[in-house]
């Protein structure tokens, strides 16, 4: 080894090799496509990975400041062009990407954000029909939450104005586009149902591109109309437009105009209804007018009510003949009763055992009180009793016959 030679340090080298790539112009800012690969979000908000190809790979690193800005969740497998720096880490020497920025390759990445919320949003039940409120029929305030120098309130106010002006018209100002947009309008949102004056609220702007519209498409904002009491009408940018405020609210309008009509009655025809309602009230009240008239000249010519003293004279005819009719059917009863009775008297008559003792028969009874039907329930010396119509006798057997 020469003694001339200059000696370094392994820090002095990665030192220089980090100077040299830092120094190099094509490094300093520069796009890589790649697929992400082992991506790890630190609990920093610094977000690792290593964007790789079918040939080579290269860690990355992406620092919290940057990452906060991303309109997308990055996730494994997924292909990116990353824009950044390449330099390397003393500590380690290793040669690194330093990303500040990052879009999806082929598919924008407002449009992945938009998924990816509207997704995580639906799985958590924010969607949901029975989360739903009704919309009332006839608001009496409604708080319109939007700009209020676009076009898009302009045509709210006059249309709602227009058909139903008895309803209160609240206007919330905020920034619907814009770094703050969001927290203008979910605080908005919330502000409204705190002072818990309005029956309704409607919040949106007019068309726009997506960048524009995105204010709408916010977790703050989905989060405020899901979490409101009110009832609330999302009216974002025109009919194919959709967002995640759409998506979240009560109702949606395809347009800001469009949500004024769903949101009120149109005036002249509650008029129109009103009236028919009325001439069908006037005609069924001149029906029973005429029906309570004809029942009250039928009863006009009623006799009970020309001549009351007649009307009563026929009741106590009436009663008479009634009385009479029950005391017939009175007696008939009886004397229906009185001939079953003697007939079931003399049915008893008849086959009442004192009857048949009457005719000379006798009745024999053992000592234990059993009747002798058959001389083999006696033996000799037994003592029986006869009992005869009138009176009985203590015998003695002295023979039995069997036959």
């Amino acid at each position: 080894m020469s003694t001339n030679s200059t000696v370094f340090t392994v820090f002095q080298v990665n030192q220089a090799i980090k100077q040299m790539l830092e120094e190099m112009p094509p490094f300093r800012n520069l796009y890589v496509q790649g697929e992400i690969s082992n991506y790890k979000a630190h609990s920093s908000g610094h977000r690792y990975f290593t964007l790789k190809d079918e040939r080579a790979a290269l860690s990355a690193v992406m620092f919290r400041s940057d990452a906060s800005r991303l309109r997308f969740r990055p996730d494994n497998g997924m292909k990116v062009i990353a824009r950044g720096r390449i330099s390397s880490y003393p500590k380690s020497g290793q040669v690194q990407m330093y990303v500040v920025d990052m879009m999806p390759d082929g598919v924008g990445s407002l449009t992945i954000a938009f998924q990816q919320l509207k997704q995580r949003l639906y799985q958590e039940g924010l969607f949901d029909t029975g989360r739903k409120k009704p919309i009332p029929a006839f608001p009496s305030t409604i708080a319109i939450v939007t700009s209020p120098t676009g076009a898009a309130v302009r045509d709210m106010i006059r249309i709602l104005k227009r058909r139903y002006p008895i309803a209160v018209i609240e206007i919330h100002p905020v920034r619907v586009q814009g770094e703050g947009a969001a927290q203008e309008i979910a605080q908005a949102i919330a502000d409204v149902n705190e002072r818990g004056k309005a029956d309704l609220i409607i919040t949106g702007r007019g068309g726009g591109s997506l960048e524009d519209l995105w204010a709408f498409n916010e977790e703050i904002v989905a989060r405020a109309i899901a979490a409101s009491d009110i009832p609330v009408i999302s009216a974002v940018g025109h009919e194919p437009d959709v967002t995640i405020s759409d998506f979240a609210a009560d109702a949606r309008a395809s347009t800001p105009s469009n949500a004024a009509e769903l949101c009120v009655p149109d005036r002249m025809e509650l008029q129109r209804l009103l009236l028919s309602r009325s001439s069908q009230m006037a005609a069924a009240m001149q029906n029973r007018l005429k029906k309570e008239k004809s029942a009250y000249q039928a009863l006009e010519h009623r006799r009970e009510l020309k001549t009351p003293t007649a009307y009563l004279q026929d009741r106590r005819f009436a009663l008479d003949h009634m009385l009479t009719r029950m005391q017939a059917a009175t007696e008939q009863t009886l004397a229906q009763q009185r001939q079953q009775f003697g007939e079931l008297a003399a049915y008893l008559d008849a086959f009442s055992p004192l009857k048949v003792l009457s005719r000379g028969y006798s009745v024999v009874h053992r000592e234990d009180g059993r009747i002798v039907t058959s001389s083999a329930l006696l033996k000799k010396q037994d003592h029986i009793t006869v009992r005869f119509a009138k009176g009985s006798a203590v015998c003695l057997v002295e023979q039995i016959k069997r036959k």
